[in-house]
């Protein structure tokens, strides 16, 4: 039960990794291995692979199973790497979450079964049903915009009580969820916000983290912003979220990843190629993610990847503290 245990330390940011395709349109294996190594090494407290981020419906089960290797390959035991085996299919989510543990993943994310719109007790059979197959410990994933049904928090109290369910992530942007959950729920069980927009707003309210798209592109920023609320720096907590909740803007203007796919393009992290039925994004989103990108390069140097050391705070010079105790993982 050592993963479970590990898993039940998971707070701080954990990057919703997307999944980076060569000009053959075929997993470009080099760009995702040194992406995955980008975010070990700028701080990242895990992996989240093969989700709605990494375009999971547009992959096959050989493509999950290959992307779930290498990022387990590049976290090397560090952090953990989470799989999204998400499914609408019992059977087949059942499949990715036995792949996953073949591959070495530490985690399964498990999506509410999206178009089928199953009721409550249908959606707790599904998740029993995946649990009782796999060993891992499993995140569930509440994103009633993308899935049409929410996962009501009397079905997440209940696949609770087994502690193979190891947390939420919550899409919900109802930041008063971890306040309504925490009593009903063991304290190791992770809630995690889903939100980068509302992130900081979920912590405050007794959130652990969050599963998020901004830290692809600004790692230090959101490491720091973080670590400023951990030690109760509330005002520089606040300035570095409403930076990321800008930059979080810029990115939803489209549907994700398109938007972030483009933002890393112009960093040449990866190319901003997409799989059908998703396509670049519109010159004007470009133009706005250039503009926030431009923004944060010149305020906070550094940030864009894990260096948080270097911020300019308005009004403010204090320093985060020693560059080893930023160093540490949030988990």
């Amino acid at each position: 039960m050592a993963t479970l245990n590990r898993l039940s330390e998971l707070s701080g940011y954990i990057p919703a990794l997307p999944t980076p395709f060569d000009a053959s349109d075929e997993i470009d294996i080099a760009a995702l291995e040194r992406f995955c190594e980008r975010q070990v090494n700028a701080g990242a407290n895990a992996l989240l692979v093969c989700g709605t981020t990494g375009e999971a419906p547009n992959l096959n089960r050989a493509e999950h199973d290959l992307i779930v290797r290498v990022a387990v390959n590049a976290a090397r035991g560090k952090i953990p790497v989470i799989a999204g085996t998400g499914s609408n299919s019992t059977s087949q989510a059942i499949e990715l979450g036995r792949d996953a543990e073949a591959a070495g993943a530490n985690a399964i994310l498990s999506v509410v079964p999206y178009y089928n719109k199953p009721m409550q007790s249908g959606m707790y059979a599904h998740f029993r049903a995946i649990a009782e197959a796999t060993g891992l410990p499993v995140l569930l994933h509440d994103v009633p915009a993308r899935t049409v049904c929410g996962l009501a928090d009397d079905t997440i109290a209940r696949l609770a009580e087994r502690p193979q369910f190891a947390g939420l992530l919550d899409a919900t942007s109802d930041v008063t969820r971890p306040l309504r959950l925490r009593h009903a729920l063991d304290p190791d069980f992770r809630l995690l916000s889903g939100d980068d927009a509302t992130a900081l707003a979920f912590f405050a309210q007794g959130g652990d983290g969050c599963i998020s798209v901004v830290a692809n592109l600004a790692p230090g920023l959101c490491r720091a912003m973080y670590l400023a609320w951990t030690q109760r720096h509330t005002m520089r907590a606040r300035q570095l979220a409403t930076m990321a909740t800008m930059i979080a803007a810029a990115l939803a203007r489209e549907s994700d990843p398109a938007p972030l796919k483009y933002a890393l393009s112009t960093m040449r992290l990866m190319s901003p190629r997409l799989r059908l039925p998703l396509v670049e994004p519109t010159s004007e989103t470009k133009a706005a993610i250039d503009a926030v990108l431009a923004r944060v390069s010149e305020m906070y140097p550094g940030y864009l990847n894990g260096d948080i050391r270097r911020a300019r705070f308005s009004g403010d010079t204090a320093h985060f503290g020693t560059a080893s105790a930023e160093a540490t993982h949030c988990w």
